[in-house]
């Protein structure tokens, strides 16, 4: 049996259609610097771009070498886009001799390569940061770190909850909004499996991302150091990737934002016997932040996040209770190597159209044991998702249903969302990119994940990221700006520095002291 996705709130949309005008959307795009022979740039996060600490678009991520753009928010997709690229123009222009990595998995760092930790200064802020990588290395490797990926920022506007929900503005509503959003996510996890499907690109890896790990997976090999599984989506997405035992055992669900954020508080303050093992010190070097399951809570490793944007020293969770939830963040999408920025507007637009669709979908609450059953679905698609007649299961094993009738009847729904929104903007560009990722569900071959792994065969991981990477640059460096002019990025690299530099002068305590204070806060 298919799950009765009601029509209900179809059929309240298509009534509404104008409760979708103004989606606020934002984009965060992780990629390693690499030189011109294709290994790990072993440089500095360039000057000339700004201060990692404190630059609005420009930053790093886990390694001086693993940069992060991010789009200021915007309600208009080719606006988001443009942005994004004119982002990726400015740091082509200031790279010098290096290039930037169009894939989500790493293919050229061995165990002897150094992988720099990301530098943020003197400033007690700057080196907890840089600390709480120390912890991720410690805890997970720092290959595992070095996987880039997409996010995706998404809200609905007020106007929609006002029509939808009744609420009459954000302060007043915003429990009825959390709850909104909340049912979104649940049924994100458990239909989210489609992303992968249409848009998964890490179905190969190099073999010397699997040097020290072991793996039971059946791997194929083909020439020049690439293995891969036939009908994998995304390997990022798998155990390979982002994975982290001692978080499965969290519990956490999603049925009310204040019983989410008492799990999210309790792994930050419940020690990890394996983290304790460690200790939080070696030779009078920090290791990590604290022993506990999480360090922070953005260690919390989730392919959707709850969201609001914080105040000056204020951790997510309670700005999530100060305010509710503000918007969601999507993390299960892979770098797209087709794309010069990573994501093109295709892939934004069917993120709308699901998400919007999530939100209107019937979302019963779920227990930590549906949670984890979601996890069985995914791993199926991530794993084996083009593989011919692959069932997934329904009612957590009750009983069972093909990918493809599921997904039609998925895109069946989606496509009336799409119909709704071009209505509004009087054209067809929702039903156009629908009707095309039908059209992979029949044809696997049409997938990201098979184009890709049909050009890592012919070129290797190495020789296609090189290809792909080396063209971005020639593009990119030559295009003229579109949106932001050079002054902004010249304004924005001088503030920012001049931002980091005040806050190391503002240090009264020492690292020592500051880190007690820190760790007690979260007590």
């Amino acid at each position: 049996m298919i799950p009765d996705v009601s029509s209900e709130g179809l059929l309240w949309l298509e009534a509404n259609p104008q409760a979708l005008h103004g989606i606020y959307r934002g984009v965060e795009r992780e990629t390693l610097r690499i030189n011109t022979k294709g290994n790990l740039a072993q440089t500095p996060h360039p000057e000339t771009l700004g201060a990692a600490l404190t630059h609005q678009w420009i930053t790093t991520d886990f390694a001086e070498a693993l940069l992060e753009f991010i789009t200021p928010v915007t309600q208009d997709i080719d606006h988001m886009l443009t942005l994004l690229r004119d982002i990726h123009r400015h740091v082509a222009r200031n790279l010098c001799d290096e290039l930037m990595w169009p894939m989500s998995m790493p293919c050229f760092i061995d165990s002897t390569q150094r992988i720099e930790l990301a530098q943020y200064g003197s400033s007690n802020v700057g080196r907890m940061k840089t600390l709480y990588r120390e912890g991720l290395k410690n805890r997970y490797s720092a290959l595992m770190q070095m996987i880039s990926g997409v996010h995706y920022n998404f809200s609905l506007p007020l106007a929609f909850w006002q029509a939808y929900a009744g609420v009459s503005d954000i302060e007043s509503g915003k429990e009825v909004i959390s709850a909104g959003y909340l049912g979104l996510i649940r049924n994100y996890y458990r239909f989210g499996w489609i992303i992968p499907y249409v848009f998964g690109a890490s179905p190969g890896i190099c073999q010397s991302f699997l040097n020290s790990r072991k793996t039971d997976l059946p791997f194929q090999k083909a020439p020049s150091g690439l293995i891969y599984l036939p009908y994998a989506t995304s390997l990022r997405l798998s155990d390979l990737g982002y994975t982290n035992q001692s978080q499965s055992k969290l519990g956490m669900t999603f049925n009310s934002l204040k019983e989410y954020v008492f799990r999210l508080k309790q792994a930050t303050r419940t020690p990890y016997t394996d983290y304790q093992r460690m200790g939080l010190q070696k030779d009078g070097r920090y290791l990590q932040l604290n022993t506990n399951i999480l360090q922070i809570e953005n260690e919390l490793y989730a392919p959707i996040r709850p969201k609001r944007v914080t105040q000056d020293q204020e951790s997510p969770s309670d700005a999530l209770l100060r305010g509710g939830i503000e918007y969601i963040e999507v993390r299960s999408l892979d770098i797209n190597p087709f794309s010069p920025v990573g994501i093109d507007d295709e892939q934004v637009r069917f993120l709308d159209l699901f998400l919007i669709w999530c939100t209107l979908a019937e979302a019963p609450e779920m227990s930590a044991k549906e949670l984890l059953c979601t996890r069985i679905n995914w791993n199926k698609v991530i794993l084996e998702g083009r593989k011919p007649g692959l069932t997934l299961i329904v009612d957590c094993g009750r009983s069972k249903q093909s990918l493809a009738t599921l997904s039609k009847w998925l895109f069946s729904a989606l496509r009336r969302v799409a119909q709704t929104i071009d209505s509004n903007n009087g054209d067809i560009e929702y039903q156009l990119v629908c009707d095309k990722l039908m059209a992979s569900i029949d044809q696997p071959e049409l997938t990201l994940s098979a184009r890709i792994l049909k050009e890592m065969k012919e070129h290797g991981i190495r020789g296609l990221g090189l290809i792909l990477a080396n063209e971005y640059f020639q593009m990119l460096s030559k295009e003229p700006l579109e949106v932001l002019n050079e002054s902004y990025f010249y304004e924005e690299q001088a503030r920012s520095w001049q931002y980091q530099l005040e806050l190391e002068a503002a240090d009264m305590l020492s690292f020592d002291e500051f880190l007690a204070t820190q760790n007690s806060h979260s007590h």
